[in-house]
C-alpha cells in the first residue's frame, strides 16, 4: 500500500468513464448538476453529445437513464449517494430494477467522509437500500486502481449496478499489483489466523494499517477487501470463518443493512460464527472534518487494533 499516493475514487471514476467512452459508443452519461463533484465533467468534455445534465432532478435522471437503456444504451447515472439512492429510490426500484435495465448508478460522496456537509448529506443507508433490490449488483471500491477496474467490469454486467464512491482521498492499495478483479469475489491480504477483518471502501486502507500494527505485536490477521456487497463472496466468508479465531466487519455505513449484515446473513445460514460489526451504530452522522469523523465513529486502524486486542 502506498500511503503517499492518495486519490479520491470519484476522480478515478471520471477518468475511467472517459476512457470507456472512447471504447464503447453506446455509453451515455447523466448527471444531476453535480458533474464537477462526481467528475463526470471529464466525460462531458470528451463526449458532449453523449452527456446529459439533468439538473437538480434526480428522479427524472433515473427515469431518463431507464429510457435510454431500453433503447440499447448503457446509461451511467451519477450524483451524490444521498440523492441517488434516497431521493430517487422509487424510480430505481420500479423503472430500473423491475425491468432489469442496463443502468449503472455511480454515486459519490457516500458515508460520513462527506465531512462538513453533515448528516443531511452523509448517506449511511445506501448499500442496504440497493442490496435489497432484486436484480441489483452492488459495489464499493477502495482505491484509485480498483475503481477503474470496477468501472470497466460493470460495463460488462447486463442489468442494474450500484457503484459507491467517497469524497475523501484514499491511499493506493493496488499500486503495482495486478490481482484478478472479479465482481462477487473479495480480495484477501495475508493468511493470518488470529482474526479476519472484512472491509469495504475507505475502511480497507485502515484495516491494512491495523494489520501492519498488529504484526509488530506478534498478532497475524488477514484483511479481506470486500469490494462487492452483492453478490457477496460466500465462499471466502466461510473459509475465513473456519480458518480464523475472530471475525470483524468494518464499513463507512450503518451496521444495519450493509457489509456487516450481508456477512452475518451468510454466517447465520451456512457457518454460525460470531461477527463483530464496526460501522455507524444506528444514528445519523455529524458535521466535521472527515478524518476526525472517522475517529469519532471508531472507523480507524486504532479502533480495529483495540477490538482485536480486547479478545
Amino acid at each position: 500500500m502506498n500511503l503517499e499516493n492518495k486519490k479520491a475514487t470519484r476522480e478515478s471514476y471520471g477518468e475511467a468513464l472517459a476512457q470507456l467512452g472512447k471504447e464503447n459508443k453506446d455509453i451515455v452519461v447523466l448527471d444531476a448538476d453535480l458533474s464537477a463533484a462526481t467528475k463526470t465533467s471529464i466525460f462531458a468534455k470528451e463526449f458532449p453529445e453523449r452527456f446529459f445534465n439533468m439538473g437538480i432532478a434526480e428522479q427524472d435522471m433515473m427515469s431518463t437513464a431507464a429510457g435510454l437503456a431500453s433503447c440499447g444504451k448503457i446509461a451511467y447515472a451519477s450524483t451524490f449517494a444521498m440523492f441517488a439512492t434516497g431521493r430517487a429510490y422509487d424510480q430505481i426500484r420500479n423503472n430500473i430494477c423491475y425491468p432489469k435495465l442496463n443502468v449503472k448508478i455511480c454515486a459519490s460522496h457516500a458515508g460520513i467522509t462527506v465531512g462538513e456537509d453533515g448528516a443531511t448529506h452523509q448517506m449511511l443507508e445506501d448499500l442496504g437500500l440497493m442490496r435489497g433490490l432484486p436484480n441489483m449488483t452492488v459495489l464499493c471500491t477502495s482505491d484509485d486502481i480498483q475503481t477503474k477496474w470496477a468501472v470497466e467490469a460493470i460495463n460488462k454486467v447486463e442489468g442494474p449496478t450500484y457503484l459507491r464512491f467517497c469524497r475523501l482521498s484514499t491511499p493506493s492499495i493496488y499500486d503495482g499489483e495486478i490481482p484478478k478483479f472479479e465482481i462477487g469475489k473479495g480480495v484477501q491480504f495475508g493468511e493470518g489466523t488470529d482474526a479476519t477483518v472484512f472491509a469495504t471502501g475507505v475502511t480497507v486502507s485502515e484495516a491494512l494499517l491495523a494489520k501492519e500494527e498488529l504484526e509488530k505485536q506478534g498478532i497475524n490477521i488477514r484483511v479481506v477487501d470486500m469490494h462487492t456487497i452483492k453478490p457477496i463472496d460466500e465462499e471466502l466468508i466461510i473459509k475465513c470463518a473456519k480458518e480464523t479465531k475472530k471475525l470483524i466487519s468494518i464499513e463507512d455505513h450503518s451496521i444495519i443493512g450493509g457489509l456487516g449484515t450481508a456477512i452475518a446473513e451468510v454466517l447465520t445460514e451456512k457457518c454460525p460464527t460470531k461477527l463483530t460489526r464496526m460501522g455507524i451504530k444506528d444514528e445519523f452522522g455529524k458535521s466535521g472534518p472527515a478524518k476526525e469523523l472517522l475517529k469519532y465513529f471508531g472507523l480507524t486502524k486504532d479502533e480495529i487494533v483495540k477490538e482485536i486486542l480486547d479478545v
